[in-house]
């Protein structure tokens, strides 16, 4: 792999993971037309990583505010007298039993697909491509039914339930891990600013999940790619994932997610016909 190459990939994740278009799908697209073949698992997750790393510092108030709450949670301190503070901590504890739920769904759903990403073809990818398509037109139309935003939202535990089902889903090729998630959020009428802030702090633990089971291979990565295409990799997918995080957010809280499937559907077509 060329460094070149590495840019391109790391640039197409960065639009991919935030956009609901299937990073994943993208990354096995670009691969098969590059020529890339037995590119390590691990290159593509150092590429989410760097992603991961634009969720943190997009949501860093969120997240801090999060782990204040955690903090508080297990030190057993009471709720806040206030009753705006109280009802903005009922929230967070709310939101963290909901992103540890989230996360042990989407890891059981994790190891089962992982076993069938390998003997999947790209005709399967283009499939995905129409389903994330259908989720997305399917998401938009309940939206504009639910619109209305609470003052402290918090996903309960039933919904993190699907929406957990949702992330695993995700996991597939061609199907967009945020795409399935917000769209799950929105069903179970989750407020699309919520829905979009959760989808992607609730990717948090599954991407560092995901590392850590593929860190063995770090070695393979350095010897069969280079540094300088993981380097250059990290970086265009770190910098085009700042800025598609920020357009897909304004997307969401205008419920136009639906605008995707005009590009989806006909890529899944070709995937299915040419590839």
């Amino acid at each position: 792999m060329s460094t070149l190459q590495g840019l391109l990939l790391g640039a197409l994740q960065g639009v991919a993971e935030f956009l609901p278009i299937s990073s994943s799908g993208h990354l096995a697209l670009a691969q098969a037309l590059f020529g890339l073949e037995d590119v390590p698992l691990l290159y593509d997750v150092l590429l989410h990583l760097a992603t991961l790393l634009a969720v943190v510092l997009f949501f860093w108030k969120q997240i801090w505010n999060l782990i204040l709450v955690f903090c508080r949670l297990i030190t057993r301190k009471p709720l806040p007298e206030d009753t705006a503070l109280a009802s903005s901590e009922k929230a967070g504890r709310a939101n963290i039993l909901a992103v540890i739920i989230v996360t042990v769904i989407t890891g059981v759903l994790g190891v089962v697909t992982s076993k069938l990403i390998p003997e999947m073809s790209l005709k399967v990818t283009g499939a995905g491509f129409l389903v994330t398509s259908a989720l997305l037109i399917a998401s938009s139309l309940i939206s504009r039914k639910t619109n209305a935003e609470e003052e402290y939202p918090s996903v309960s535990v039933k919904q993190s339930l699907l929406i957990g089902v949702m992330q695993g889903f995700g996991t597939l090729p061609g199907i967009s891990r945020s795409g399935s998630t917000i769209a799950g959020a929105l069903f179970v009428k989750v407020d699309r600013k919520l829905a979009g802030e959760f989808s992607f702090i609730a990717s948090i633990p599954a991407i560092l999940g995901a590392f850590i089971l593929e860190a063995k291979d770090l070695g393979e990565v350095s010897s069969s790619i280079g540094a300088g295409p993981v380097i250059a990799g990290c970086a265009a997918a770190f910098i085009t994932g700042w800025f598609s995080l920020a357009f897909l957010m304004k997307l969401i809280r205008k419920g136009r997610l639906e605008w995707f499937s005009a590009y989806l559907i006909p890529l899944g077509i070709a995937t299915i016909i040419f590839m």
